[in-house]
């Protein structure tokens, strides 16, 4: 392999996206893009089952931070200074190594640990957001997870636990008070009849 093609792909393995990495408004494209990835993914995860208010919270935090996700050139999106950019910069290399850790807990079917990463990796888009979208009002997981605990906990209230699943133990009792109702009617019309 040339010098050439080393530093190519040297340069590939830092960029990539071939993003223009000079441009002030990146971070502000990738940290949208690279939540809504972990989020779908997660989303795919819990989709078959019930999702906990855990999971659902981790959810509903993202969605809260990617929602009405503005663009750069929007009125009230400011232009990071030098400080700033370093600041995303850094919530940027912390998001990934979420991301990475979020993708090794997907191969290990760890949805726990799943939920807790979205949320993590949820956290540095919201500060990333709140840099280049300052007056914009993002919630904290903590209100988020609140009220979806009460929507949760008013779901698994209206469950009618009549109407639950039967257990096997609930089956065989039914049987047996049905056949002594049937043995008893039978008794009834046989003592009615003589």
């Amino acid at each position: 392999m040339s010098d050439e093609t080393k530093q190519e792909t040297v340069r590939n393995n830092k960029n990539p996206w071939n993003a223009d990495l000079n441009d002030l408004m990146l971070g502000l494209r990738l940290a949208s893009e690279r939540l809504s990835i972990v989020r779908y993914v997660f989303l795919v995860q819990v989709e078959d089952g019930i999702a906990s208010a855990d999971e659902r919270a981790s959810l509903e935090y993202a969605d809260a931070v990617l929602i009405g996700w503005p663009e750069a050139d929007a009125a009230d999106v400011v232009t990071p200074d030098a400080a700033q950019l370093d600041d995303i910069d850094e919530q940027m290399r912390d998001m990934e190594q979420y991301i990475a850790k979020f993708s090794a807990m997907e191969r290990d079917h760890d949805l726990e640990g799943m939920t807790d990463t979205l949320i993590r990796v949820t956290e540095r888009v919201a500060k990333i957001r709140s840099t280049y979208q300052p007056d914009f009002p993002l919630p904290t997981f903590a209100e988020i997870r609140r009220v979806v605990q009460n929507e949760w906990d008013e779901d698994m209230g209206k469950i009618d636990p009549d109407n639950a699943s039967p257990t096997a133990d609930s089956i065989e009792q039914e049987t047996v008070d049905a056949d002594k109702e049937q043995q008893a009617e039978r008794q009834h019309e046989n003592g009615a009849s003589a």
